[in-house]
């Protein structure tokens, strides 16, 4: 029973939409109606400014982190720890408070990541800022950290991560599958262009 309690609760937590309060207290715009549409601390740098993205970016990585970190002290089990980070994933991408849309999760993946594998998780959003900086698009890196963090679970040791990376992998490119087709068409935005 205690674990239902724990995927419910990161669930919730998951699903709060602070990058959609942000953008609306800070600047009066809903950012599911401009730019990409989307809630994530990308879209509101994008249009409410670079502070307010990274407020954002910092309660979205949050509410990864802090329900697997909290329920890590209940239980070590990595199969637990696997569940309560892919239910607060879940949760930003199926927000209960969006009707069951959300984020892209990217994160909100790095901070539930970060709370099984920090050493792995560092070097993924190392490589995610890298290609953001070298290539100027924000979907590249996103892409580069999903695929970098399961093999990285595994060099750096956390091998209980490693299934957990894989299913976070499928996740973000399930969430950036349009980034994907823009990418592929050459019609992705850079953030250098803005």
């Amino acid at each position: 029973m205690l674990w239902i309690f724990w995927l419910l609760f990161a669930y919730f937590l998951g699903s709060l939409p602070f990058g959609l309060l942000i953008a609306k207290i800070s600047c009066g715009i809903d950012p599911r109606n401009e730019g990409s549409k989307n809630t994530g601390a990308t879209n509101v740098a994008r249009l409410c400014g670079f502070k307010y993205g990274i407020a954002a970016l910092i309660l979205d990585i949050a509410k990864g982190f802090i329900p697997v970190a909290m329920a890590s002290q209940y239980s070590h089990n990595w199969v637990f720890l696997s569940l309560v980070a892919l239910a607060a994933i879940i949760g930003h991408v199926f927000s209960i408070f969006l009707d069951m849309r959300g984020g892209k999760a990217v994160a909100t993946s790095i901070g539930a990541f970060l709370a099984i594998a920090p050493a792995a998780t560092i070097w993924a959003v190392l490589f995610c800022v890298i290609v953001i900086l070298l290539s100027g698009y924000v979907s590249m890196g996103s892409l580069t950290l999903a695929v970098a963090l399961p093999v990285l679970a595994l060099f750096t040791g956390s091998f209980g991560a490693v299934v957990l990376g894989c299913a976070i992998t499928l996740i973000l490119f399930w969430t950036h599958r349009e980034n994907i087709r823009r990418l592929a068409t050459g019609e992705e935005i850079s953030w250098k262009k803005k």
